[in-house]
């Protein structure tokens, strides 16, 4: 069927990222099937529903980074800091050189589409329970609950921190950087650190 050719669905895939790319988060459908060179019925077909679109960017661009962080974290024997260091800075490099399509994915799709969301956070909550599982096999955090949470909160720290980061033009990344490995050094060097603050 033509609506599950793979290759059909990746050029669709590939003109939906120039556009996003072109116009920004705010593209309207008409304008992605326009840079395909089909007409939004066509485009449909092929994803099922406008969801099926959302989704189907949303595995692609997610994964993309996950694959691109997931060595970074998890290089054995590497100092913490440094393996934070370069993950973060990798994962903040990636989300500002895509800005259009990280706004797209995170904010547009997202608010619109309760299944786009829930993929989405899905595809960032693995991270999380890769990285807790990676804090736990290596004894870096030896409790594996808290490893768990350790990972979940470390995920989301540097999403909500990249999001706001992004916000604010001219604001050095290198400080935004640092100033999240001292927190993950400390929470997992010092347990209670945050308790005595």
């Amino acid at each position: 069927m033509s609506g599950r050719d793979p290759d059909r669905r990746r050029a669709l895939l590939d003109a939906a990222d120039r556009a996003i790319a072109a116009e920004g988060p705010d593209v309207s459908m008409a304008a992605i099937a326009a840079a395909a060179g089909v007409t939004k019925p066509i485009l449909y077909r092929h994803f099922g529903d406008r969801s099926g679109l959302y989704e189907a960017l949303a595995d692609r661009h997610v994964r993309t980074v996950i694959a691109q962080l997931r060595p970074r974290f998890a290089e054995a024997g590497a100092d913490l800091r440094a393996r934070a260091r370069a993950t973060i800075t990798a994962y903040l490099d990636l989300v500002s050189a895509n800005l259009n399509l990280y706004r797209f994915l995170f904010q547009r799709a997202g608010a619109e589409d309760v299944r786009t969301r829930s993929r989405v956070t899905s595809l960032v909550r693995s991270l999380g329970e890769e990285l807790g599982g990676v804090l736990a096999a290596e004894g870096v955090v030896p409790d594996p609950v808290r490893a768990q949470v350790l990972g979940h909160a470390f995920v989301g720290m540097v999403q909500t921190t990249g999001d706001w980061w992004l916000d604010q033009p001219g604001l050095d990344r290198d400080q935004v950087v640092e100033s999240l490995v001292d927190v993950i050094a400390a929470a997992v060097t010092d347990p209670r650190s945050f308790a005595e603050a």
